[in-house]
């Protein structure tokens, strides 16, 4: 049986994410999301670094930033096409910190395509729940 996607499409992990870890360009914004969430998972800082646009990055991305929390479950709310080059994808993300209870982050996100890649941009709005 092949390793399920930590993103939780439902597909393998090298049919959904994998080929954009690998650097295959996503095909719209939704995938971007799904696959920068699965990186988290996997701790790639490399790649969520990559696919986060310049202006509001971090400078820097360690597994140390990574270590300590456990991400458990995705769900896509929406994803909206705003044009040819700017999307919009509202998710709950589930996780764990160390032994602290499950906690629940929703954010709005937006995106913007650049020389035919899909980029993070940062949340319209965020929010955290137990």
């Amino acid at each position: 049986m092949k390793k399920p996607c930590p993103c939780h499409s439902g597909k393998a992990y090298t049919e959904c994410c994998q080929p954009l870890h690998s650097g295959e360009a996503a095909p719209d914004a939704e995938r971007l999301m799904r696959s920068r969430y699965s990186a988290y998972a996997l701790k790639l800082p490399d790649y969520i670094l990559q696919t986060w646009h310049t202006d509001t990055r971090p400078a820097s991305l360690s597994m140390e930033d990574l270590n300590g929390i456990t991400w458990l479950k995705l769900e896509v709310v929406s994803h909206q096409v705003v044009d040819d080059t700017h999307a919009e994808v509202v998710f709950v993300a589930t996780y764990q910190s160390g032994k602290q209870k499950k906690s629940r982050l929703t954010e709005h996100s937006q995106f913007v395509r650049i020389n035919d890649r899909w980029l993070y941009v940062g949340e319209h709005s965020k929010s955290f729940s137990e």
